[in-house]
């Protein structure tokens, strides 16, 4: 008889302790919830008095990890004993692997205490990425404890871990320490192209780095770091109730981006789909938000979004579009990385044992991938403009070379005839350049002497450029370096300046125009001689003159570095009413001047605006 109660007494123990954990000082880390029991409350009513004094009945478990899904109808309860089998107190960390589980609240009966977290309920004293709870027992002390879990914003993921105290806060510091470096590179990277943005104008860089802003976001959410270090509990509850949108914004940028990158507006029919889901988007997201009803499918028409942009892909790929191999090879980068979550979160395959950091990784490698290959398309564009500026550079030249074979013969009498006509022109006005300075020397007026002065230089601007038609045999262009600096010069010469002129001139002129330029170059240099230094001295004294030609319109600054004056007080003189009147009426173009630092004169036309 008393053989019989000792085994009855031997079978009740076991059953009693068949799931008891034994723990002691040197248990460094374990797997908790195959030890545990489950039970699943689909009334949502249970209170823990119901869960510990009534009969429920918990199921056995033997996976590390418990994945529901989307579960908002139920709620999750666990249930583990723990033995402390060492002649002294220990202390221990229970951490639940998923930041992103709405409420966790662990319950320990014997000591009448309860702590809430998750991802609505984060403690402000918190510093690890995943809720965590305090675990002690005295020597040789048994003790069962109680997780409720439920969550109606993601997926109900489960994962219970005991630690070692130094040891789960030095694991956790390089934990985040490796976050750290994973979020300060994907914030470089996107300096980066957006640096190449505003250099390039390239849309795309701007749509990659919305997209590097966005899945960043996301992952400092569903890695936990953003409820620690980012945002407080009424901010968060904002982020939970737009959770569609932290998950769309980065696929819809992606979406743009891969538009503009692949350059699909060149597939009719490829990019109206596009543009058909682009349009939809943000009204489907609308929807997912103020319906709760539809909430279990909020992430649907973003799958969809991601499946397209995959179709597009591979179909570049077999048209041989070349910045579609990059993009296919970053794909399969992310959809390891995106495998691995999926098989994590439905305790399939748990890649996180052997590779934790391995969604990090494919992010950053697809974001370097993506880089590459934005800096491999502007480099093919650059050859590919190279090559076709040689080969119009080579056309254009070809055909010069037959146009002027064929007319040739015919300017040659017209060019001798029209040299000879520059020649005279330059003569008489030659002659009455010296017939108004012999009149000069006879006039004791300063006022009529320097009217006088001018008058001989506007006709010596002129002359100049008759004497260099005379000189050469193509008269429709002229040199305009050689045409410049040999009017200034004579310039310095009746002025006496020591002013250095620095020239920056990089394309002839036409004729007709040259003549305009002339007599505006030689008014503006001589009031900057006359003007621009006065009672100034010094070797830092110049005047820049630069005309330059950007395919047919032209620039002719003339600056210096004087006194310069102000416009509201100073009329217009004779000679700036003539350069605006031969920039806007002969050259029809536009004429700015600036004088807060000197002098700053620009002016722009045309090619072919010369007046007729």
């Amino acid at each position: 008889m008393n053989k019989f109660i000792l085994i009855i007494l031997f079978f009740c123990t076991n059953i009693l302790y068949a799931n008891t954990v034994a723990i002691d000082d040197t248990t460094e880390q374990l797997e908790i919830l195959t030890s545990s029991q489950i039970y699943i409350d689909k009334t949502k009513k249970l209170t823990i008095d119901d869960i510990a004094h009534k009969d429920i009945e918990f199921q056995d478990n033997d996976k590390e990890l418990l994945s529901y899904g989307y579960s908002p109808d139920f709620d999750v309860w666990v249930k583990f004993t723990l033995k402390n089998t060492s002649d002294k107190p220990i202390q221990k960390i229970l951490e639940y692997g998923n930041s992103l589980t709405t409420d966790v609240v662990f319950y320990d009966l014997k000591k009448n205490i309860s702590y809430q977290d998750g991802l609505l309920n984060t403690s402000s004293t918190r510093s690890s990425v995943n809720p965590i709870f305090e675990i002690t027992l005295n020597p040789n002390e048994a003790n069962t404890y109680y997780i409720k879990a439920s969550s109606y914003v993601t997926t109900m993921i489960i994962k219970l871990k005991l630690w070692d105290y130094n040891i789960f806060y030095g694991n956790e510091l390089k934990h985040q320490v490796i976050l750290a470096l994973f979020f300060g590179a994907m914030v470089v990277l996107a300096i980066y192209n957006l640096f190449v943005y505003f250099f390039t104008k390239d849309i795309s860089y701007l749509f990659y780095v919305l997209y590097i802003f966005g899945i960043s976001v996301h992952h400092t959410l569903y890695v936990g770091a953003a409820n620690i270090y980012l945002v407080n509990q009424v901010t968060m509850g904002y982020i939970v109730e737009f959770a569609s949108l932290f998950i769309a914004f980065p696929i819809f940028f992606l979406a743009l981006f891969s538009k503009t990158f692949l350059q699909v507006n060149n597939y009719l029919k490829l990019n109206l789909i596009l543009n058909i889901l682009l349009i939809l988007f943000p009204i489907t997201v609308s929807v997912f938000l103020i319906t709760d009803e539809f909430n279990k499918y909020r992430n649907i028409f973003s799958i969809l979004v991601l499946l397209y942009l995959i179709i597009i892909t591979i179909y570049l790929v077999f048209k041989k579009n070349r910045q579609a191999y990059f993009v296919i090879f970053g794909w399969l980068i992310l959809a390891v990385g995106g495998l691995s979550m999926y098989l994590s979160s439905t305790g399939i395959l748990n890649i996180y044992n052997n590779f934790p950091y391995i969604v990090e990784s494919s992010l950053l490698l697809e974001a370097i991938l993506f880089s590459i290959a934005l800096s491999d398309k502007i480099n093919t564009l650059k050859t590919k403009l190279i090559i076709q500026k040689k080969t119009e550079n080579e056309r254009l030249e070809l055909q010069v070379k037959e146009k002027t074979k064929d007319l040739k013969l015919s300017l040659e009498e017209k060019t001798l005839l029209l040299q000879e006509l520059n020649h005279r022109v330059k003569n008489n006005m030659q002659m009455i350049v010296s017939l108004i300075r012999l009149q000069t020397d006879d006039i004791d007026d300063k006022k009529i002497q320097a009217l006088f002065l001018t008058t001989q230089n506007r006709l010596n601007a002129m002359s100049e450029l008759h004497e260099l038609l005379y000189q050469k045999e193509d008269l429709s262009y002229i040199n305009a370096y050689e045409y410049f600096t040999t009017l200034i010069e004579g310039l310095q010469e009746t002025y006496t300046q020591d002013v250095l002129i620095n020239y920056t001139i990089d394309t002839d002129l036409q004729t007709e125009q040259a003549i305009s330029c002339g007599i505006i170059l030689n008014e503006l240099v001589t009031n900057c001689l006359k003007y621009a230094f006065y009672n100034e001295k010094g070797d830092d004294r110049y005047i820049d003159v630069c005309l330059t030609k950007l395919q047919d319109k032209y620039t002719l600054i003339v600056k210096d570095n004087g006194v310069g004056y102000d416009q509201k007080k100073i009329k217009r003189s004779f000679g700036l009413i003539l350069v605006h009147t031969l920039v806007e009426s002969k050259l029809q173009g536009s004429i700015s001047i600036d004088t807060k630092h000197g002098v700053e004169t620009i002016m722009i036309w045309s090619e072919e605006n010369e007046e007729d």
